[in-house]
């Protein structure tokens, strides 16, 4: 059971340390000039590759020595630093949906200048820091079968269902319900646009045939469009990834779920899956990205 699930989190490590490294590395080796999408992606990755570094090497290195020997400080640092890299992945997925709202609702307020997508991206990181905090303090080295580890340490059940249900609703409800209304708004908007740009199409119609003033899809940019298609591929990844993790651990604090002998390496694959959801994001922005990333290529 321990070594398919270090061959697991080892694929995993290398995906997400390459995947983003070579997606930053295409961004800054771009010659094609940098959009404010280049920026959300940028620090995307860069959050993934956090995650990887941090979260992965921390797991691997404690399923190989199985026991904690990092110390109380140790402990509560690297378990801050997990709280955040993930916080800020998950929160810069909501910046770039708003960002990508504002640019398809109000495209003749839409700024390039790049103030807004900083506004957003520097918020997306103080509030992964700000909400974290709590992971500076809670977790504490216990003794479990002779063997120290890093846990996170609540005295009552009722806690446990306080600290899982406020993870969920901080961590994966709350961005979920934002990004949502976000691309709700994007479709019915999109959809709009489109029927007025059919209007108009018919009523312009010339020699050139059906060729549109504006755009085959209205009044939005191609390219636009594109950015939105590459956002939402990468929503729906984190969704999916997400979705098992929160339901799993909602399910079992609340009693949902019997202990059976299997429960644990469920636990453990879900837990796999989630990460897995940082060395999917490179994969889609090369897919949609080929221009700048052909240097790569």
């Amino acid at each position: 059971f321990q070594t398919p699930q270090l061959a697991f989190l080892c694929v995993i490590f290398v995906f997400i340390v390459t995947g983003n490294i070579s997606v930053i590395i295409a961004i800054f080796m771009s010659k094609a000039r940098k959009s404010r999408m280049h920026f959300f992606i940028l620090h995307l990755a860069a959050a993934d590759l956090l995650t990887g570094m941090i979260t992965v090497v921390t797991d691997l290195s404690w399923k190989i020595t199985v026991e904690w020997h990092a110390g109380l400080f140790g402990c509560k640092v690297i378990r801050f630093l997990q709280s955040v890299v993930v916080f800020a992945a998950n929160y810069i997925l909501v910046a770039l949906s708003i960002d990508r709202l504002d640019a398809i609702a109000r495209p003749m307020n839409f700024s390039s200048s790049g103030r807004r997508a900083k506004m957003l991206v520097s918020t997306a990181w103080i509030l992964a820091f700000l909400f974290s905090a709590p992971m500076g303090i809670i977790p504490e080295l216990t003794v479990r079968r002779g063997l120290v580890q890093c846990f996170i340490s609540l005295p009552e059940p009722w806690h446990w269902k306080v600290y899982i249900t406020i993870l969920a609703f901080a961590l994966f409800i709350l961005p979920a319900i934002i990004i949502s209304t976000c691309y709700i708004i994007i479709v019915i908007v999109i959809w709009s646009k489109g029927n007025v740009s059919t209007t108009s199409n018919k009523r312009q119609l010339s020699k050139r045939g059906r060729e549109s003033t504006t755009s085959s899809r209205g009044m939005i940019p191609k390219a636009r469009i594109k950015t939105i298609k590459m956002t939402f591929a990468i929503v729906t990844v984190f969704i999916i990834c997400w979705v098992p993790f929160f339901v799993f651990d909602l399910a079992d604090v609340y009693g949902l779920i019997p202990r059976t002998k299997h429960k644990r390496a469920i636990a453990i694959f879900i837990q796999s899956l989630a990460t897995l959801n940082s060395a999917t994001n490179p994969v889609i922005y090369f897919i949609f990205s080929k221009t700048q990333c052909s240097p790569l290529r």
